[in-house]
């Protein structure tokens, strides 16, 4: 009776990781921008799942789940995508296609509006004659060659003294010198981060530099995360910090980036 009860239990348990198995797979595609130029990767996102990867630098990507997960895919500057998974593309790749954003020009606004007089509109936009005289007579003095020559500024040797340098070695020279070279060579050398070392990179950064400052702007964990592939983008942070990693460095630069990025994205929450 006992081995009975403890072969169903074995039975039990092998049919939950079998059906584990089999409901959860991994999908795989391209992401298709239409821009040979633009070669930064994609975020994909398993919505229902909680999952998240990036695309290669030619789109190609690797997710896991299964059939009806809602998988999102966002890209800088591009229209994002939602997807429902189907039966048939869980066993097919298949191609997912980014829309660019169009990019509207602000407004000019001309805040003078000519009269027709051309006397009080010449007075508006020219400069004045008292102005154009002064800026003409610097320019013709800074061109001019020097009348009096420069004086010497120096120390006469009278009361300088006897120089007990003359003949030693600078150490202080020496040593800065050194140690120059040591730095130069203890310092990682820099060079381009694959897809990998970009991933591995940027989930550093997530878990050890303080992005509080993006959540007062209202910013989920999908938008900081678009903005971290804009700013590894823009200011090539795997390349240039991963292998020299600095928080305080690390966290300059994403507030540099941040004051490109608030320009053309719209965000909410109250500024610092």
């Amino acid at each position: 009776m006992r081995t009975k009860y403890i072969k169903r239990v074995l039975l039990f348990v092998l049919f939950c990781i079998a059906s584990e198995l089999w409901g959860q797979q991994k999908i795989s595609g391209k992401v298709i921008t239409g821009d040979e130029l633009d070669l930064a990767p994609a975020l994909v996102v398993n919505i229902s799942e909680n999952r998240s990867v990036l695309s290669d630098m030619s789109g190609r990507f690797e997710i896991e789940a299964k059939e009806n997960d809602e998988i999102r895919f966002v890209k800088e500057g591009y229209y994002r995508v939602d997807k429902k998974l189907t039966r048939e593309e869980i066993n097919t790749p298949f191609n997912i296609i980014l829309k660019k954003v169009e990019i509207q020009i602000p407004e000019v606004k001309i805040k003078y509006r000519p009269t027709g007089n051309l006397a009080k509109d010449n007075q508006h936009y020219n400069e004045s004659r008292k102005l154009q005289s002064l800026k003409s007579d610097m320019e013709d003095y800074m061109r001019s060659p020097l009348i009096e020559p420069l004086p010497n500024n120096t120390t006469s040797k009278t009361f300088t003294g006897h120089d007990f340098n003359v003949g030693q070695v600078n150490l202080f020279g020496v040593f800065n010198a050194v140690s120059d070279l040591v730095k130069k060579a203890t310092k990682p050398k820099i060079t381009k981060a694959n897809y990998i070392e970009t991933q591995d990179f940027l989930r550093r950064v997530r878990n050890e530099v303080n992005l509080n400052f993006l959540k007062k702007y209202g910013m989920d964990e999908e938008q900081i995360e678009a903005f971290l592939l804009y700013a590894d983008k823009t200011r090539s942070l795997a390349k240039k910090y991963r292998k020299d990693f600095s928080v305080s460095v690390i966290e300059y630069e994403l507030k540099v980036a941040f004051g490109e990025y608030s320009k053309t994205h719209p965000l909410e929450g109250t500024r610092e």
